[in-house]
């Protein structure tokens, strides 16, 4: 297997966003540092109240998928379809914006630690205009395990294909076929993850520093810094002291991208359609929302 390594590194950099929530982003910090079909990364995590207790009041998206992964904490969405969801430590909430959606993320706490991700999944120009749809992912239904002695691995979305087990996620057929992994390495430990050839794929340590294998040594990933990925059938990770990261991997899809705020098409009219829209209150018109399925962990 071809291994993959470390392309382009990109440093998180400290904004705000929402009703002040300070985050690190590291994809989407600028239209240069997009990863197709990855649009934006964001890494939210403070014990200071003042960081978070704004949260992200009522706003609107279209053209793309958001996905949150709360590693710490409790937040509620709220949308104009009526869901309502409680986002708890270790959960995920996928949704698709599709045409249109107006949604809130709003913290259920008033102290402690809040720390997770946001995902920005970019959709083609074939399904922008679909009905949005949401779903709640409990911690439960997110498959873990060992494959080899000092690694864990939670699966979120796509397989982990192993030689010592193969384990599926709770998001599959996507057209983008994302893969969303939380990969935890001890001190010592290492291992090689199989990736589809021409996907891209995109590291990102929360805790600690990764070192990537390569032919003639070893590149380290500090904590905080986006590692984009060469291509190849597989990347080794290893690990000097604890580590805890994610590991994204999904298929291009080769099409313009032109954003606007929380609106993301092929084209600068589609934008203007998308704001018209929202002026208007049509952006969340046409058609009943759908349900995203979620795959039996295998």
């Amino acid at each position: 297997m071809s291994s993959r390594h470390l392309q382009q590194i990109i440093p998180a950099t400290s904004v705000s966003d929402g009703a002040g929530v300070k985050i690190k982003r590291s994809l989407g910090l600028n239209a240069q540092l997009r990863f197709d079909p990855f649009l934006m990364l964001d890494c939210f995590g403070s014990e200071q109240a003042d960081d978070y207790i704004k949260g992200f009041p009522p706003h609107p998206h279209r053209g793309f998928e958001t996905v949150t992964y709360m590693l710490d904490g409790h937040m509620l969405h709220e949308d104009h379809l009526g869901n309502k969801g409680h986002l708890k430590s270790g959960g995920v909430q996928w949704m698709t914006a599709g045409r249109g959606i107006i949604h809130s993320e709003m913290p259920q706490q008033e102290q402690g630690l809040m720390r997770g991700f946001q995902l920005w999944l970019n959709l083609p120009a074939a399904e922008k205009m679909k009905p949005a749809a949401y779903i709640d992912i409990s911690p439960e239904q997110i498959p873990q395990f060992e494959p080899m002695p000092g690694v864990s691995v939670k699966v979120i979305a796509g397989s982990f294909n192993h030689e010592t087990a193969s384990v599926t996620g709770p998001i599959n057929g996507l057209s983008t076929e994302p893969l969303f992994y939380d990969i935890r390495l001890t001190a010592g430990s290492e291992i090689t993850v199989p990736l589809p050839p021409g996907h891209h794929a995109v590291l990102y340590p929360f805790t600690g520093t990764v070192l990537v294998r390569k032919a003639d040594g070893l590149q380290q990933l500090n904590e905080h810094h986006a590692g984009l990925l060469s291509q190849g059938e597989s990347v080794t990770l290893a690990a000097s002291a604890d580590v805890s990261l994610i590991l994204l991997a999904g298929k291009p899809i080769a099409e313009p991208v032109v954003q606007y705020g929380p609106f993301v098409m092929n084209s600068s009219a589609e934008i203007e359609q998308a704001i018209r829209d929202y002026q208007h209150g049509k952006l969340t018109a046409g058609g009943p929302a759908t349900q995203i399925k979620l795959s039996s962990p295998a």
